[in-house]
């Protein structure tokens, strides 16, 4: 490859990272458009018990369970704090159990830590750098 190619490379793509990231930090800085919706004002006591229902094994479960007394909670001390919750709290957290993952969502930090690194190798590769490991 001829040296006037590489360089010309490499400054159109620095060139255009910094457009792209002065772009993005100027459309990040505006608010995106708000939606509005009608909530119900409040849960039967059948939802209720529903969602309750729904809590009931994940309080039961060993982890959280031993989280719970670790820090400093016995079952009475749960089971009184839960009856005070709000119709709406317990609603809110019943529906978003099933979207919860046991992992916290891992492959997706590890999916991005490999583009990163893939773009870096080919970054590296365009403006015809070597990276040479040792020991």
């Amino acid at each position: 490859m001829f040296p006037w190619v590489a360089l010309f490379l490499k400054r159109s793509l620095v060139g255009y990272l910094i457009i792209a990231s002065f772009v993005f930090g100027f459309l990040s800085a505006f608010p995106s458009e708000g939606r509005a919706m009608f909530l119900p004002s409040n849960l039967t006591a059948s939802e209720r018990q529903e969602d309750l229902a729904k809590m009931q094994p994940m309080l039961e479960s060993k982890i959280i369970r031993q989280r719970l007394t670790d820090l400093g909670l016995n079952p009475q001390e749960i089971s009184s704090r839960l009856a005070q919750l709000s119709d709406q709290e317990i609603h809110d957290v019943a529906s978003k159990i099933d979207t919860l993952q046991a992992g916290g969502g891992v492959l997706g930090t590890v999916v991005v830590l490999l583009v990163i690194a893939i773009l870096v190798v080919v970054l590296l590769q365009v403006t015809g750098h070597k990276v040479i490991v040792t020991k």
